[in-house]
């Protein structure tokens, strides 16, 4: 058991840089576009701005000094508070998903950062170590893999079956046992990006389209402050006036559009390299900040596959990790649970059967009998219906076509139904075994696939058109955060009272410790 400890001094600077960040735009409206304003407005902002910027700064010195935490060799223990204290305990066996993220703040002081999620929805549901060392950070991880197959105290040494070298002592001594991590020889990488990938990736994420609104919004910001357009007397009208003029802009803005989109990509997935011992999942990516994200297989729920337009263009697809963790880097969302987003579609299937074995991806589904075209066909379309008594209230004028509003409402419907025949010929199910595999969607497809242990509930729905043709809707619900549901619609009701029998067989997956 380790001895209790406080959070690393740098986290006070750590927290104190999002303070900056937060207050810029602030500081910008308040004291530099707003200089000279007399307003009340302005005026009491001001001092709301400051004794909230105070009162954060005290927060961050309250909190370094009150929070506290120490390891034992099942659990986290974490203590905060002053007056009024608290602790919470933590079990190792709860935490779902490890995921370490490295900036470029963490670089300047040889730190990272390390969140354990647990998967519950409280408070208290990740464990959160913004500012931390390496060795520190590692010596955590290896104490979570390992919880399960630690030793009693009165070891000295130990190498188990992950390659960790622990160091024990007896816990009735001072010093604490330390894990130190050593590299996993039988740790097997099956992916690491490429150029090509990296390419595939720009292209198929349109991010060579994000320089544009940031040159719009760049400029905007500018000319707030310093009002361009009444300084420059126009001069950028008359530029952009001259056909030669805006070839050249043009070609510009679309070559520095391409190599930002690369840019861009190479510095989020370079480096990307996924790998799997015989318990856990690696998944590493990022130039500049990096972020590493480890799931124990068991903990895994699900596995989805989506395919966009472009991405079925291209044979590529997005293979999805479902787990009851999910983690918030600041304001930034991480997907580390999502395998390499642009994978070739054979890579990916071939991919999930190499780090889950015990899953299994079957190729040939059931599609939907032609009766349940005909229910989504006819079923009645509220969003046309409410869209289409709008355009009838306004009439308005396009082109100066007066009944321009039965021509939209039209195209609608048309899109309504065309959207729905795409949905029937994408949707297909099966049960194969102690697997179930749904695949839906209409211009995005998603390919759903779970292990009937790891489903918690399961739904059979059936509206009046539904009873007429035999047919029902059936439903899945797996952990998560939030909790997933995944469904298909108009299947044979034989198939779902298939459904229903298929899942009381769970009795016999479910093992009792």
């Amino acid at each position: 058991m380790t001895s209790i400890k406080r959070y690393s001094p740098l986290v006070m600077l750590f927290d104190l840089g999002k303070l900056v960040r937060n207050s810029f735009f602030f500081v910008i409206y308040l004291y530099v576009i707003k200089a000279g304003s007399a307003s009340l407005f302005i005026k009491y902002g001001r001092i709301v701005f400051l004794l909230a910027v105070g009162w954060t700064f005290l927060s961050i010195i309250y909190k370094w000094f009150t929070h506290k935490y120490e390891l034992d060799h099942q659990s986290f223990h974490l203590y905060k508070g002053l007056f009024s204290k608290s602790e919470q305990t933590i079990p190792f066996s709860k935490i779902q998903n490890v995921n370490r993220h490295t900036s470029i703040f963490h670089r300047m002081f040889n730190m990272t950062s390390i969140h354990f999620e647990t998967g519950v929805k409280d408070e208290g549901a990740t464990i959160k170590f913004d500012v931390i060392s390496q060795t520190e950070a590692e010596r955590m991880e290896a104490y979570v893999k390992n919880a399960s197959r630690s030793k009693p105290a009165g070891l000295r040494h130990e190498v188990n079956d992950n390659g960790f070298k622990i160091e024990q002592q007896d816990r009735t001594t001072e010093n604490p046992g330390v894990v130190i991590p050593q590299e996993d020889p039988n740790r097997t990488i099956h992916f690491e990006s490429t150029k090509k990938d990296i390419l595939k990736a720009s292209l198929t994420s349109f991010s060579f389209l994000a320089l544009i609104p940031l040159i719009g919004s760049f400029y905007y910001k500018i000319n707030e402050i310093f009002h361009l357009e009444d300084t420059t007397g126009g001069l950028f009208k008359q530029l952009i006036s001259s056909w030669w003029v805006m070839t050249i802009l043009v070609t510009v803005v679309v070559i520095a559009s391409a190599a930002f989109g690369i840019m861009r990509t190479y510095l989020k997935y370079g480096k990307y390299k996924i790998s799997s011992d015989s318990s856990h999942i690696y998944i590493t990516r990022g130039i500049i900040d990096e972020t590493a994200f480890t799931i124990s297989k068991e903990k895994v729920q699900a596995i989805e596959i989506n395919q966009s337009m472009m991405k079925r263009l291209l044979g590529l697809a997005k293979v999805k990790l479902r787990s009851a963790g999910k983690l918030n880097f600041g304001e930034e969302t991480l997907e580390t649970s999502t395998l390499y987003p642009f994978l070739p579609i054979n890579k990916a299937y071939e991919l999930v059967s190499d780090i889950l074995p015990s899953y299994t991806i079957t190729q040939e589904m059931i599609r939907l009998p032609k009766k349940s075209l005909w229910v989504r066909i006819l079923s009645p379309s509220w969003f046309w219906l409410i869209a289409t008594i709008v355009l009838y209230y306004f009439k308005p004028v396009i082109w100066g076509v007066e009944q321009a509003w039965i021509v939209l409402s039209a195209a609608l419907l048309v899109c309504i139904l065309l959207a729905r025949l795409l949905n029937f010929f994408h949707t297909s199910y099966v049960m194969n075994g102690q697997f179930i595999q749904f695949k839906t969607g209409a211009l995005t497809t998603s390919l759903f696939v779970s292990k009937r242990e790891k489903v918690i509930e399961v739904k059979m729905t059936r509206n009046i058109i539904q009873k007429w043709l035999g047919l029902a809707s059936i439903e899945t619900t797996n952990r998560g955060k939030p909790v997933h549901h995944s469904s298909v619609e108009d299947v044979p009701v034989e198939l779902a009272h298939s459904f229903f029998q298929w899942y009381a067989n769970r009795k016999n997956d479910i093992r009792v410790e």
